[in-house]
């Protein structure tokens, strides 16, 4: 994987002293703690604004995690290709989504540590359902999938429950969603409806 901005020491050290200033200014508070668990997915809903992945990344600094997160690939153009990779970015070509699965799948074979944040709407615009992809991932890779949420109304973002998919993509899913009843996007119009 990708040289990021978590690899290097004095950036990391800034970037978490930076994000925890932001966040109490914001009025922000953290729930949670990243699992001891070298390779995961975190997905984080729900994701309706371009403030999502700012305020993830400030959660991420706070909490020392490195992360990876996929992005689509039109936000990766020129002058901000590199500067999107360091901080983590991998561009998604969305039309090959079955090749995103089985690449990422084989990213997890060959590295003991990865922990990759997916956003399961695929997008800020509302959708009817959600992408499955992080779930083929998941399941695919045999790892774990870390729920990470962001409630604009409480100003609380954070790291939820870890779970194990089973195989039953439907009734996984179900019980995935329901841990996000409740919780307020910025948008919280352009959020899926309830289960």
């Amino acid at each position: 994987m990708n040289f990021t901005i978590f690899d290097t020491p004095v950036l990391k050290t800034f970037g978490r002293w930076f994000s925890m200033f932001f966040l109490r200014i914001a009025g922000w508070r953290i729930e949670g703690r990243f699992p001891v668990i070298p390779k995961f997915i975190f997905i984080g809903a729900p994701h309706t604004s371009n403030w999502d992945l700012p305020y993830a990344l400030f959660i991420m600094f706070v909490l020392r995690a490195k992360i990876y997160w996929m992005g689509k690939e039109a936000i990766f153009r020129r002058p901000f290709k590199a500067f999107f990779e360091w901080i983590g970015g991998i561009p998604i070509d969305r039309s090959k989504s079955s090749n995103v699965v089985a690449q990422s799948i084989q990213q997890f074979h060959e590295n003991d540590n990865l922990i990759l944040m997916i956003s399961p709407a695929g997008t800020r615009k509302r959708v009817r359902k959600w992408k499955t992809g992080f779930y083929h991932i998941a399941y695919g890779a045999n790892i774990p999938i870390v729920l990470g949420f962001l409630d604009y109304r409480r100003k609380v973002g954070g790291v939820g429950p870890v779970f194990y998919p089973t195989g039953d993509i439907e009734a996984d899913i179900k019980t995935i969603r329901a841990f996000y009843d409740g919780v307020t996007g910025k948008h919280p119009e352009k959020s899926l409806s309830k289960i």
